[in-house]
């Protein structure tokens, strides 16, 4: 493909745009009066109004955390993208910030789409993000019309932003419409940016554009091209280098797939998130050494991004941390009747463990947020036996570790969300499969079914699991050995006390210790 990106782009610096950004402001504060917060989260990132889909732009910028999120401010459904935005001095209490970005320029004019914050060498952070028009100039139905844009903060604290205008035109011959989602990083000398592509003949692809500026991007090459031709698009592209148990580094390569077909436990959402692992050298294509592999295996998970934290001279300590968005993807979606939709993972430091697969387990910081701590010490539970552990816990964390050895349990683990209406939420230990799952049968509101996380070998033979459970008001998320594996999925309790009960199926089960933690607020209730 020849080059197609301008030489010298013209920058058009917009930085009124606060008649659209007051509106929205106006928007998000009607949806918030009339808020139910039967399943609003007590300690997960949401919008206090709205509909909220991807982080975007996360960083962490002279000494405070910056989480911005794709943000409908007008419903409770998709609609016309916003940035939304909250910031925090320690990642334990956040502050709602102004929202940053709502549609002002031609190119963005029906939605300003995902995108990445940056670092420059110059100490400034800038911001890249996708301009979205529908091709046809009205719907859906024309396709879409996306090109890669520039903007660049007002203040050191974020809380406003100048648009300086398109850097990267899409070659509409080449791409079957979707071309969004920069991810932006230096190697050596150059910097580097990808996003995702369906390409002409829909396949979902991931391009390479390299700059010395940050402005003039050159094309280079596809960097990634997904085998399966059943996935046509890559949203939400991520890359970035981890170094393994022998100092080697490796690539880790991620995106969202869509198009994939469910084949057994894989691939059973709607889209689904992955990664793998393989080597790159700049300018070269990424050479996997994996196969596809989930970032979580929950219902609902969808979009992450993750984003570096520069060392100790810009305050940080050089750890690769993610967040990804609770996506609904099926209805019955029941909190669109709540005045909000949608809210984030916690944040989870990425790791190679010691056999070479990706490790995301909460970030150091999400202990600070225990308010009180009650130790179970060692339970037994004979043959289909239950126990209560709390009889109403709208916000906890759950540390447990199953003696696999010496129960005899065919599924054993914690209802979660148990009300007296009988429903719940399961998170088990399923031994006729070998895997974690989080079973939702019993749940009286949204979608049900159950996800599947699996172990290794290696695991399995161990005779212990480590199960570390977060329940806010209306998620689960579930970290399998220390966030080998994790499941995170919707879970909608019903009226009235929501219980955790101990439960053991058709055997017996001995949990080693079991702790139960309160959780306090990150203050955006």
């Amino acid at each position: 493909m020849t080059d197609f990106t301008p030489a010298n782009p013209v920058l058009t610096p917009i930085r009124d745009h606060a008649e659209e950004l007051a509106k929205a402001e106006a928007g998000v504060a009607a949806l918030a009066a009339k808020r139910n917060d039967r399943w609003y989260p007590k300690f997960h990132i949401a919008s206090n109004g709205g509909w909220i889909n991807d982080p975007n732009g996360l960083t962490f910028y002279k000494g405070r955390w910056h989480v911005f999120y794709q943000l409908h401010p007008y419903g409770t459904q998709w609609g016309p993208m916003h940035w939304g935005h909250v910031s925090s001095a320690d990642m334990l209490t956040w502050k709602r910030e102004p929202i940053m970005f709502a549609p002002s320029l031609e190119q963005e004019k029906d939605g300003v789409f995902s995108g990445s914050a940056v670092i420059g060498d110059d100490g400034a952070l800038r911001f890249y993000y996708t301009g979205h028009r529908w091709a046809n100039g009205h719907d859906n139905t024309g396709g879409d019309w996306q090109v890669q844009m520039l903007a660049t903060p007002d203040n050191d604290e974020l809380t406003s932003a100048t648009k300086q205008g398109m850097i990267i035109d899409c070659p509409t011959d080449e791409v079957d419409h979707h071309y969004r989602d920069p991810k932006v990083w230096k190697t050596g000398d150059k910097w580097y940016m990808t996003f995702g592509v369906s390409s002409k003949e829909k396949r979902g692809q991931m391009w390479l554009f390299s700059s010395d500026d940050m402005v003039r991007w050159t094309y280079e090459r596809v960097l990634f091209q997904h085998p399966d031709p059943d996935v046509f698009m890559l949203e939400c592209p991520d890359f970035f280098p981890l170094h393994d148990k022998d100092g080697n580094e490796k690539w880790v390569i991620g995106f969202s797939a869509m198009g994939s077909k469910a084949k057994g436990f894989m691939n059973r959402n709607v889209n689904n998130a992955g990664y793998m692992i393989g080597t790159w050298e700049p300018g070269g294509e990424f050479k996997p050494e994996t196969e596809f592999r989930l970032w979580d295996c929950g219902h609902n998970y969808y979009a992450p991004q993750s984003f570096h934290v520069d060392g100790p001279e810009h305050g940080g300590d050089g750890r690769q941390i993610v967040y990804g968005w609770l996506s609904p993807f099926v209805d019955p979606v029941p909190m669109q009747e709540d005045g909000w939709c949608g809210h984030l993972t916690l944040p989870r430091e990425i790791t190679l463990g010691d056999d070479g697969d990706v490790v995301t387990a909460p970030v150091k910081e999400m202990e600070g947020l225990r308010a009180d701590t009650f130790d179970h010490g060692e339970i037994t539970l004979d043959i289909d036996g239950e126990k209560t552990i709390c009889d109403d816990a709208e916000a906890v964390e759950i540390e447990m570790t199953i003696d696999l050895a010496h129960s005899t349990a065919e599924r054993a683990g914690l209802k979660v969300h148990a009300t007296e209406d009988g429903g719940y939420t399961y998170v088990a230990y399923d031994d006729q499969i070998g895997r974690v799952v989080v079973d939702r049968q019993a749940m009286k509101h949204g979608d049900r079914g159950y996800r599947a996380a699996p172990l290794t070998e290696a695991e399995l033979a161990a005779g212990t699991l480590d199960l570390r459970v977060f329940v806010d008001r209306g998620s689960v998320e579930v970290y399998v050995n220390g966030g080998h594996q994790v499941l995170s999925s919707y879970s909608y309790a019903s009226e009235g006390p929501r219980a955790i009960r101990l439960s053991a199926e058709s055997g017996s089960l001995k949990v080693t210790s079991l702790k139960v933690h309160h959780m306090k607020s990150i203050g955006l209730e």
